[in-house]
């Protein structure tokens, strides 16, 4: 969303797109020539006198005045002088919409027949073992950065010497306010838009990695997993790159911007909309290789019973895009016959608990699902504040007067949106430069308040949401059908060859609001440890993060294991290769390698299963009141 959450429900406001890239007509000079006769034998030479020469200067420098007044304007020679009798524009095409629609819709070159996929004679193919580093690696591979995407220069120094000691003593004063209790890493400061990464060991407090335990082997696999990088949604709930965009092409003739912001005179807006980005496909074929050399042995089991898995996802395109490249890189291609995808409805009317909001109402009621308004505009006023009034000064107004177009807050939030919209699309942004570390980081602490108060452990729709996907985990962990479907569940999809029941491996795709939604209701309470968030400053050492939960393509492990040191069978669940503790979980005990026994992980969710009243979370008349009157550290609805 607008921040731009992925809050793919409800009804949408869209904001028009700009057909044609504008260009502004070429000025030619056109002078007079005498045309040259090749049969002419002689050249005559002209006279002229004073009067002559006296008015052939004054026209020439009339032509040069008229000429460098057309340069200025166009903007050919540079920024006009300050001050009040000039005029100065940007270009009129600034911020429009650029389309390249590829493939073309009918191609005059394709022919289908002349290029079959498979033509015979693919030489040997005899295959070899399984992978399966879970099993066999002393350690697992990390995943550290993102290598198809660029970073501007170190951001903190570069601020310094564009803007001067000023802004570094600003910083400074403030660098405790906003301090992280980590590293910065540019592409780990945008919550759900990130791109996801390994966190660091013990991120979420327990010191362990996700290779199985001394004397325990992984029999099962259970994987959520969030789509790719995609463009920005049609809807956001503060903020949004097409708003900006639009802001900026229809007050072009108002302002030209200079210094670091000098780009936006020739900047037009390149981004799609909702579907997957270049780099979003790429993340979710990396994710399905990775998961194949850890968890490839598991495709044993299949082989022994002669069944191949059955995968979900469902019916939006970056969701379903997300799955198919996923299989590309977990099975190679082609895959068919080596799985199946089940793809499930997102629709308003059609149960799914992929995107329950879809029947839940009171999900797409702004006062209960879109609690984090007010907190993010309150942070934005705080964090944005020095910010604003730098971006302001390196603009002309329309009077030439520096500083005279000013940007909004929300605007410059919208900049820093468009700082990873474009670089997950484009490979790289200018946007990203203009900003310090310092406020990265408050723009990361603002997606962690968004999806706080409206998905996750501050959202009284957070844990009802989250209630079908926990009964279909039940089920499968017990091989048992669900006896009641009162929830997002979908009875017509939970039958034996749709919802099999005793697979070694699944896979699910969902949004990353349903993720949050799942670990709100799984009561992993040690991420919501520190409490509701605060709108006036950054928790020190806060346990809920974003970024670290809900990147694109985040990945919830869900690890079954057999211990010899045990005689019950064990769960984990590593989220982004991080192990969450289980003992927030009523019937889990502490446990240093973050393992529950499966019988009582299965009791406690069965009884949160039995207290959720889907009823009345999401059709139920309760009301939430504004602000921090009211708060939860659950996920719950108001009781009546």
């Amino acid at each position: 969303m607008g921040s731009n959450q992925d809050v793919e429900a409800g009804s949408k406001a869209k904001y028009g797109a700009y057909d044609d890239v504008l260009v502004e007509p070429e000025r030619e000079l056109l002078l007079p020539t005498e045309s040259y006769s090749p049969t002419t034998s002689t050249i005559s030479t002209p006279r002229y006198s004073l009067v002559h020469l006296v008015y052939a200067f004054v026209g020439g420098a009339a032509l040069c005045i008229g000429a460098r007044f057309l340069l200025d304007v166009s903007g050919i020679a540079g920024p006009p002088p300050l001050g009040n009798d000039v005029r100065v524009q940007a270009p009129p095409y600034v911020g429009s919409t650029e389309v390249h629609q590829f493939p073309p819709v009918a191609p005059t070159n394709a022919f289908p027949d002349l290029f079959p996929t498979s033509v015979g004679y693919p030489g040997a193919t005899p295959t070899g073992a399984e992978p399966g580093l879970i099993a066999t690696a002393p350690s697992l591979p990390l995943q550290t950065g993102a290598a198809q995407l660029v970073a501007p220069p170190d951001i903190y120094e570069h601020i310094h010497s564009t803007h001067g000691d000023d802004v570094k003593e600003e910083e400074e004063e403030s660098r405790e306010h906003y301090k992280s209790d980590r590293p910065f890493n540019l592409f780990r400061s945008w919550g759900n838009l990130s791109p996801w990464y390994s966190v660091p060991r013990g991120a979420f407090g327990v010191n362990d990695t996700a290779e199985p335990p001394a004397g325990c082997v992984v029999t099962g696999l259970h994987l959520l997993h969030r789509h790719g990088a995609r463009y920005p949604t049609e809807w956001a709930n503060y903020g949004g790159p097409a708003k900006f965009a639009a802001r900026l092409h229809e007050s072009a003739s108002q302002w030209e911007a200079t210094g670091k912001l000098a780009f936006l005179n020739e900047w037009t807006y390149k981004l799609g909309e909702e579907v997957l980005t270049p780099f979003g496909r790429q993340q979710l074929f990396d994710l399905g290789v990775s998961m194949r050399l850890k968890y490839g042995f598991l495709l044993k089991n299949f082989t022994e019973t002669n069944t191949i898995p059955v995968f979900r996802t469902e019916s939006q395109d970056r969701m379903l895009a997300s799955a198919l490249n996923f299989a590309i890189g977990f099975f190679g291609y082609p895959f068919e016959g080596q799985y199946q995808q089940l793809i499930t409805i997102e629709a308003n009317g059609f149960n799914n608990t992929f995107a329950p909001y879809e029947t839940c109402p009171n999900a797409r009621v702004p006062s209960k699902s879109n609690r984090s308004l007010p907190y993010v505009k309150e942070w934005v006023s705080h964090f944005l504040a020095e910010a604003r009034e730098r971006l302001s000064r390196a603009m002309i107004g329309k009077d030439g007067l520096q500083g005279e177009f000013d940007w909004t807050g929300e605007e410059v939030y919208e900049m820093m949106q468009m700082c990873a919209y474009e670089t997950v699309a484009l490979g790289y942004s200018k946007f990203c430069d203009l900003f310090t570390e310092e406020e990265w980081e408050g723009f990361n602490y603002s997606l962690d308040l968004i999806f706080w108060y409206d998905s996750a452990f501050g959202s009284p729709v957070a844990r009802v949401q989250g209630v079908g996907y926990l009964q279909e985990l039940v089920a499968r962990l017990t091989h048992t059908p669900i006896a009641t479907h009162n929830s997002s569940t979908n009875a017509t999809l939970h039958t034996p060859e749709t919802f099999p029941l005793d697979h070694a491996l699944y896979v699910d795709a969902t949004h990353e609001v349903v993720v949050l939604n799942v670990i709100t209701a799984l009561n992993l309470s040690t991420l919501a440890a520190s409490g509701p968030l605060p709108a006036d400053h950054i928790p020190k050492d806060r346990s809920f993060r974003s970024a670290d939960i809900a990147p694109f393509a985040t990945n919830v492990q869900f690890q079954l294991l057999s211990c010899a040191a045990t005689p019950e069978p064990q769960i984990r669940i590593i989220i982004n290769d991080g192990v969450v503790p289980l003992h927030g979980i009523r019937t889990c005990p502490y446990d240093d390698n973050g393992m529950c026994p499966l019988p009582a992980f299965i009791e406690a969710q069965q009884e949160t299963i039995r207290k959720t009243d889907w009823a009345w979370g999401c059709h139920g008349d309760w009301e939430v009141p504004p602000g921090s009157a009211w708060n939860s550290t659950m996920g719950d609805a108001p009781q009546a």
